[in-house]
């Protein structure tokens, strides 16, 4: 038997949807009469099971006139993951661009608000056979404790010292060693750059990735990714700074362990300096890349860094660091450099026009076949969370570089 649910406060568009389905469908009509919609489908499940009126899944879902169009393609998306078998409708006009985001979210059919019966009953009809036809499909099972994917944060504690750059280049890199098993999350939650640096204009950010609905089901946070050509995945920083403060470090570190658990790889970007977000990161990272510019500010900044770390003791042991934009006349040597900071330098990244111009193009170095100097190191980089590369001894962990 049809089970048809209606949500909106338009109470002449209930009647009509009613007297569709008085019209020839079997089953019966629930309306909740709010443009509120549910953070979560269970909420709206668990309230239609405590009323007794359906103890069983429906069958369509229609998102009537004054229901908000982002609430409803936000709630569409959810359901289309969790439950792929559940036919929504959304009543809203035919414009060219409600009906694309409409088809991305995973809408079945848009129906104009002034229908009348017989035509919604049409779309009800054809709803209906479509909750018949379809199957869920299960997703692989996630892993285990024991062999989640690499975590690797990208850190510096002053900025613009190149760490996007870096982090959009590693992921690249992995994305050719593991093809859809990398994603990147931009934690610079105010002014990350994510998006433009890889040249994407995604239609959803960290704020969906941490929803409630999203942190719940690994599925669900799979809808929130964005697809990159170089085969990989973005979970992209807010649209506004103003989002960024809902955000909380407890959230960042439930999206890393869940991204975890899917992905061979998750590379970070965070933003400058050590705040709250980027401290939770650091908790639940594999690696670590300290990015240092070849300047006194810099060297000064990461050694009090890296101080500030072993007193809370939440440095992660594996750490990679990089000295990028290296150039030998600038006054400094990688001696004095590893000398400040107490550790060796790891990778060394010339100063390079065509990482300026890729970055401007919004497509990394690596996704080119360009040849660079700077190609060369960092490729060294991501070499190092090659599993045959890590599978050597690791006193080849740590070795010094010549600028």
């Amino acid at each position: 038997m049809s089970r048809f649910i209606l949500i909106t406060p338009d109470a002449d568009f209930d009647g009509r949807l009613r007297q569709a389905v008085a019209g020839g469908l079997h089953g019966s009509v629930q309306t909740f009469f709010t443009s509120l919609l549910p953070a979560d489908p269970n909420d709206l499940f668990a309230h239609l099971n405590a009323s007794g009126l359906n103890p069983e899944q429906p069958e369509v879902l229609i998102l009537g006139p004054g229901v908000p169009a982002e609430e409803a393609l936000r709630l569409a998306t959810i359901m289309a993951v969790r439950f792929p078998e559940l036919s929504v409708i959304l009543a809203s006009e035919p414009d060219p661009d409600v009906i694309l985001q409409a088809m991305r979210a995973g809408i079945r059919d848009i129906l104009s608000p002034d229908s009348n019966a017989a035509q919604i009953r049409v779309l009800l009809e054809r709803a209906s056979q479509s909750f018949s036809s379809m199957h869920r499909v299960l997703a692989p099972p996630p892993m285990t404790e024991s062999n989640k994917g690499l975590v690797i944060g990208v850190f510096s504690p002053k900025g613009g010292v190149g760490k996007t750059t870096i982090a959009t280049n590693i992921a690249i890199g992995l994305g050719k060693i593991a093809p859809m098993s990398v994603v990147i999350v931009d934690l610079d939650l105010q002014f990350g750059d994510v998006a433009s640096a890889l040249y994407l204009d995604p239609q959803h950010t960290v704020t969906d990735a941490v929803s409630p609905a999203a942190s719940q089901d690994s599925l669900v946070l799979k809808a929130f990714l964005t697809v990159h050509p170089g085969s990989i995945y973005a979970v992209c920083a807010p649209l506004t700074p103003v989002d960024a403060d809902e955000i909380t470090p407890e959230q960042v570190g439930r999206l890393l362990e869940q991204l975890s658990e899917q992905f061979q790889y998750v590379v970070v970007d965070t933003a400058p300096g050590l705040p709250e977000i980027g401290l939770a990161a650091m908790e639940q990272c594999t690696d670590v890349v300290w990015v240092s510019g070849m300047d006194i500010p810099s060297v000064r900044g990461l050694r009090s860094g890296l101080d500030v770390l072993r007193q809370l003791d939440i440095l992660p042991e594996t750490r990679h660091v990089v000295l990028n934009m290296a150039d030998s006349k600038l006054g400094l040597t990688v001696q004095d450099l590893e000398s400040t900071i107490g550790a060796p330098v790891d990778v060394s990244i010339p100063r390079s026009r065509a990482i300026a111009l890729s970055t401007n193009r919004g497509i990394p170095v690596l996704q080119q076949s360009a040849k660079d100097p700077a190609t060369k190191g960092l490729n060294q980089l991501v070499n190092r969370f090659n599993p045959a590369w890590r599978a050597k001894s690791q006193r080849k962990l740590h070795r010094r570089v010549v600028v």
